[in-house]
């Protein structure tokens, strides 16, 4: 694999950071040059023109106002739906979630058009807003374990018919809609609402993106145990606390 190299495109840091989503971009960085390979990354500013050759992308969260110029910048500048169309992977974090779908309510109450790119909807909750720790059972098809995260949205959020659920919550409200979903996702796009960072939280999340951009079945392993540290202590922390 030393030969091998790893793009990563971080979407628009000046809008969508709001809750330190950049560690998701510093632990596939890490985890992929701990395998040998060469990694370039690109921060994207909502001012430059979004590049269509990377391998990943990754959308943070941010506020409501931030979000609808994001997503205003992202159809004009049309580059992350090319990008998907060559085949790259999109991995969406709240806000950046939402933007993937086909709709959300923008700050200003209105329905504010997405990129389309998952099949989901996005509505304003009328009830309590979505905070705490989110433990959640992912999809058997992706072969990961346990999700740990911390969700903070408003945002409810209903799947169509072509978009799978990343995960069911055992513990936290995910999409928000009931049914205990948490995110989704749709061959190379996947979205969730959890922070942490994320990936932080869930190393092999972080390195199933890797070896969807690559395409191989597995990697070599690396040494996870601060990884699995941060991982128990969430997870027992939200176990003994629960929201």
């Amino acid at each position: 694999m030393s030969e091998s190299s790893l793009r990563v495109v971080w979407v628009y840091p000046d809008l969508l950071s709001t809750y330190g989503d950049q560690g998701n971009a510093l632990v596939i960085e890490r985890r992929a040059r701990q395998r040998g390979l060469k990694v370039s990354r690109q921060d994207v500013r909502s001012d430059q023109p979004l590049p269509t050759s990377g391998d990943i992308y990754l959308i943070g969260g941010g506020e409501d106002r931030p979000q609808r110029l994001a997503a205003e910048r992202l159809r004009r500048d049309g580059g992350l739906q090319r990008a998907a169309d060559n085949g790259a992977i999109i991995f969406g974090v709240c806000a950046g979630y939402q933007i993937l779908g086909r709709e959300f309510v923008n700050d200003l109450g209105r329905s504010e058009p997405g990129l389309g790119l998952l099949d989901i909807t996005t509505v304003r909750g009328d009830g309590e807003r979505c905070v705490g720790d989110v433990l959640a059972d992912v999809d058997e098809r992706l072969g990961l374990p346990q999700l740990t995260g911390f969700e903070n949205h408003q945002g409810v959020t209903h799947l169509g018919p072509t978009a799978r659920p990343l995960a069911r919550v055992r513990l936290g409200r995910g999409n928000g809609i009931g049914d205990g979903t948490e995110g989704a996702w749709r061959e190379t796009v996947l979205g969730t609402y959890l922070h942490g960072p994320v990936l932080a939280r869930n190393p092999l999340l972080a390195d199933l993106l890797i070896k969807l951009a690559l395409d191989v079945n597995a990697l070599p392993p690396v040494e996870d145990r601060w990884y699995e540290a941060l991982r128990a202590e969430r997870i027992a922390a939200a176990t003994v606390n629960p929201a």
